[in-house]
C-alpha cells in the first residue's frame, strides 16, 4: 500500500514545500515595512498566496465557465436521450458521451478550480498546523527562526495558527473566539452569495440544473461553517479572500458573458440597446433633397375598345 500512495504522498508533500515557499517569499518582502513578527506581514503573505494561485487557476475558471455553459445549453437534449433510453442504460451513457464529445463539453471541468484549489487548502492547514505544534511542514523545517516568528504573528491579537477549538490555548480567547466567528461566518456568506449569483442572474429559468445548484446554495455554506471551527485562522483568511476573488472575478464574466436566456443575458443586450442609442446608430432616414417625387397622375377618360368606337 505504501508504493501505491506513495506518488500522492510525494505529490502532497511538494504542494506544501510550493504553498510555504510562496508564503515566505511575500514575507521576505513584507517584513522590512511591517515587521517579521507582525501579522499583517503574514495575513497578507497568505492573501498573496491566494493571488498567486488565483492567476495561475484563471485557464481552468475560463473552461469552467465555458463547461457551465455548455451543460446548460444541451439539457433539453439530455431530457430528450433520457426519455428515449429510459429502459436502456447503457445505450443512455453511450449516446450521453456521444453528445459532450460532439458539443465539446466537459461535464467535470465545472469542478475543476474547487477540486485543484482543495489539496493546497490542505498544504496551508498542515503549513499552519506544524507552525502551532512547532512541527514544521514544507520548508519552514529548514528555518525555525521563521517558525518562531510566524507563532508570534497575530491579528487583531490571536495567533495566525489560532483555530476555535484551541481558543482556550490562545492569549485571549474572547478576541479568538470573536475573530473566528466571524471569519467564519464571513466565508459562509461570501460563498452562499458567490453560489446564489449564479442562480439568479446566470441561469435560465428553465434550465433542470438550477435546481441540483440550489441545494449546493445551502450545502457548501454549511460545510464551511461546520468545517470553518477547526480551520486556523490563516486558513479562513485564504478561504475569505478566495471568496471575494470568485465573487468579482464571476460577476465580471457574469456581466461580460452570459448565459443566453438568463437574466444577465437580458441585462446584457439592453446595455448594448442603450450604448447604440448613445453613439447615434440609429436607422438612416431620408434627406428632404433626396425624396423623389413622383410626377401626379392626370385622370385621363379611358379608351374605349375599338369595337365599341365602330358600332358608334
Amino acid at each position: 500500500m505504501s508504493t501505491i500512495f506513495a506518488p500522492f504522498v510525494w505529490v502532497f508533500h511538494l504542494l506544501e514545500d510550493i504553498v510555504s515557499w510562496i508564503l515566505i517569499t511575500f514575507h521576505s518582502l513584507l517584513a522590512p515595512v511591517f515587521g517579521a513578527r507582525s501579522g499583517v506581514s503574514w495575513a497578507l503573505s497568505i492573501i498573496g498566496l491566494v493571488i498567486v494561485i488565483r492567476i495561475l487557476l484563471i485557464p481552468l475558471f475560463v473552461k469552467q465557465i465555458r463547461a457551465t455553459r455548455n451543460m446548460q445549453a444541451i439539457q433539453p437534449q439530455i431530457q430528450a436521450l433520457q426519455k428515449k433510453y429510459k429502459d436502456d442504460r447503457e445505450k443512455l451513457g453511450q449516446e450521453t458521451m456521444k453528445l459532450y464529445r460532439e458539443t465539446k463539453t466537459n461535464p467535470f471541468a465545472s469542478c475543476l478550480p474547487i477540486l485543484l484549489q482543495a489539496p493546497v487548502f490542505f498544504a496551508l492547514f498542515r503549513v499552519l498546523q506544524g507552525i502551532a505544534t512547532r512541527k514544521p511542514q514544507g520548508l519552514f523545517q529548514n528555518n525555525m527562526e521563521l517558525v518562531e516568528q510566524a507563532r508570534a504573528a497575530e491579528v487583531f491579537g490571536v495567533p495566525i495558527y489560532a483555530t476555535l477549538l484551541n481558543s482556550g490555548e490562545t492569549p485571549s480567547q474572547a478576541a479568538t473566539i470573536g475573530l473566528t466567528v466571524g471569519l467564519i461566518i464571513f466565508m459562509s456568506a461570501t460563498t452562499f452569495i458567490t453560489q446564489r449569483q449564479l442562480i439568479l442572474k446566470n441561469a435560465a429559468p428553465n434550465n433542470p440544473m438550477v435546481q441540483q445548484q440550489k441545494i449546493l446554495l445551502y450545502v457548501f455554506p454549511i460545510i464551511f461553517a461546520v468545517g470553518g471551527i477547526g480551520f486556523p485562522i490563516g486558513v479562513l483568511i485564504y478561504w475569505s479572500t478566495t471568496n471575494v476573488w470568485t465573487m468579482f472575478q464571476q460577476f465580471w464574466v457574469i456581466r461580460n458573458s452570459p448565459t443566453p436566456g438568463s437574466p444577465a443575458y437580458d441585462a446584457w443586450l439592453k446595455r448594448k440597446e442603450i450604448k447604440k442609442a448613445k453613439k447615434g446608430i440609429v436607422e438612416p432616414t431620408p434627406e428632404a433633397h433626396d425624396v423623389i417625387e413622383e410626377p401626379p397622375v392626370r385622370n385621363q377618360p379611358k379608351k374605349q375598345p375599338r369595337s365599341k368606337r365602330r358600332k358608334k
